[in-house]
């Protein structure tokens, strides 16, 4: 049985693609089992540097498939068990992934694909991306998307968008304009080449400096300014002795590209 998802690497990108486009990648039972170890594989694999999260087809992510697991009650009361414990494990955050992660925003973003939002390291978004949260319009409540969105928006936003459901649509300009996506793609046809470009820039970095960049910022969303600065500290005197330290400025100066150390393996408790 098909996951659902395409895992594919090119060059130091890895890619995580949702690939039923015919139910504009809606996520059925097979894609909810296979997200944490997609999402592993590329986290583990030491030739990738940076993870690009997209969709196949015209829509990027409409959330839960509810007429697929209405058919498949054990799957069903998995997602339920999950998501009354706050255990979910779909996105790069719920799984602790410590690399770099790009949502590459392709077309009509809805409902639980916002969790892919939310959770993403940096997001852009071809010029005719849409974000909505239809939960209200179905008699759902909008909980842990909009919660993750708040770390990165404005309280409003959120709220606006959350309760006025499948009736209001935001934009890829308005998108911008308010924080949720940092760069806009035109035309829509170049967002995969342009989220390869932008991770590939990325991936020049070291990939240890990186990982502890991400833990510190992560962190510090979870926790009070003092008790993150602390934290932080401790992620940048983790660095100090580190090989990448002296390469770096031995590279600048020698003005050639770094040859950074070889990433060790994931650190799990990078951001929970």
């Amino acid at each position: 049985m098909s996951s659902g998802l395409l895992v594919e690497r090119h060059g130091p990108v890895g890619w995580l693609v949702f690939d039923r486009p015919e139910v504009g990648n809606a996520m059925d039972a097979a894609m909810l089992s296979a997200l944490p170890a997609a999402w592993a594989e590329l986290d583990a694999d030491p030739a990738v540097r940076v993870i690009v999260n997209t969709g196949a087809g015209e829509r990027f992510q409409t959330g839960l498939d509810v007429v697929q697991l209405s058919r498949d009650p054990a799957a069903l009361r998995e997602h339920s068990r999950q998501t009354r414990r706050a255990e979910l494990k779909i996105t790069a955050w719920h799984t602790k992934v410590a690399k770099p992660v790009i949502a590459a925003v392709n077309g009509l973003c809805a409902g639980g694909g916002l969790h892919f939002v939310a959770d993403a390291d940096i997001v852009i978004a071809a010029s005719d991306a849409e974000f909505t949260d239809p939960h209200v319009s179905v008699g759902q409540a909008t909980a842990f998307e909009g919660i993750a969105l708040s770390r990165r928006m404005a309280a409003e936003t959120i709220a606006r968008m959350a309760l006025a459901g499948r009736h209001e649509r935001i934009g890829a300009a308005r998108a911008y304009q308010l924080g949720m996506i940092s760069e806009i793609v035109d035309p829509p046809e170049r967002l995969r080449e342009r989220a390869q470009e932008l991770a590939e820039t990325i991936a020049r970095n070291s990939p240890a400096a990186m990982a502890a960049t991400k833990r510190a910022l992560w962190g510090a969303l979870e926790s009070g300014l003092s008790d993150a600065c602390v934290t932080g500290a401790a992620e940048l005197m983790g660095m100090w002795g580190h090989p990448d330290q002296l390469e770096g400025p031995a590279a600048f100066a020698e003005r050639r590209e770094p040859r950074w150390a070889e990433p060790g393996p994931p650190v799990r408790e990078a951001h929970r």
